[in-house]
């Protein structure tokens, strides 16, 4: 391993990881007392399987949209380059029990979608790479294994 480095995820042993998973990731406080949570939502197994960017590109609209109807504590939702999940910020927000709820909630409206949201040249930079079929499938796969996100390491 190498020395320890600034961004957590390079400090993580992907080899390590059973994907599906959500973990805390990160905690940042605020001067003023504000506290930033960021959660792995790990959907592939690190260097095994990757999501293809269309689908990729088209739960992350239906996430992004749709997480904010369910809590009001999203700072943000970005995919990770490595295709093989996202990062979740929240803010003032540590019931981790709830966050998964809050994701099953949010898996289960993709699910039910007609369409991927903001998919057109106007809100979106990349409109023709989407894939609603692709992003329903893997949100049926994360919610398949439901009762696995708590548990991160092969050994767990």
């Amino acid at each position: 391993m190498m020395g320890k480095m600034n961004v957590e995820s390079f400090n993580l042993d992907h080899t390590k990881v059973v994907a599906p998973f959500v973990r805390l990731a990160g905690l940042k406080k605020g001067v003023n007392g504000d506290e930033v949570y960021k959660y792995d939502i790990r959907f592939k197994q690190p260097n095994k399987e990757h999501m293809e960017m269309p689908a990729l590109h088209s739960i992350e609209h239906l996430m992004a949209e749709n997480i904010r109807n369910h809590t009001d504590h999203v700072v943000d939702l970005s995919p990770m380059g490595c295709q093989t999940g996202f990062y979740l910020s929240m803010i003032n927000h540590d019931n981790f029990d709830e966050v998964l709820d809050i994701l099953d909630k949010t898996f289960n409206d993709v699910l039910v979608a007609t369409e991927v949201p903001a998919c057109n040249e106007v809100q979106c930079g990349w409109a023709a790479s989407h894939s609603l079929e692709g992003a329903k499938e893997l949100a049926k796969e994360m919610l398949a294994k439901r009762d696995e996100w708590k548990h991160v390491f092969i050994e767990e």
